[in-house]
């Protein structure tokens, strides 16, 4: 469940890479930045069913939140260059 909602991250931020305009590219970082959330949301579940440590809980979400400011980020920089 947690992988294939990692790889849809990266499959969502590569495939708008091949996109026409910043714009779309822009939108396609949006499917990205949503599915960070969905990881999260996840790792909560897994948490509160034992089935992860408090410690993996914190330290994914750390990497979850780092990348969902980077997406922001560069998501931000593609729409002011229009």
């Amino acid at each position: 469940m947690v992988e294939g909602g990692l790889r849809g991250i990266g499959q969502s931020a590569g495939e708008g890479s091949g996109s026409d305009s910043n714009r779309e590219f822009a939108q396609f970082l949006n499917v990205a930045r949503r599915s960070v959330f969905e990881n999260a949301n996840i790792l909560i579940i897994l948490h509160r069913r034992g089935l992860i440590s408090e410690e993996e809980l914190n330290l994914i979400s750390k990497d979850l939140d780092c990348l969902c400011r980077k997406l922001t980020n560069f998501k931000r920089t593609l729409r002011s260059k229009g």
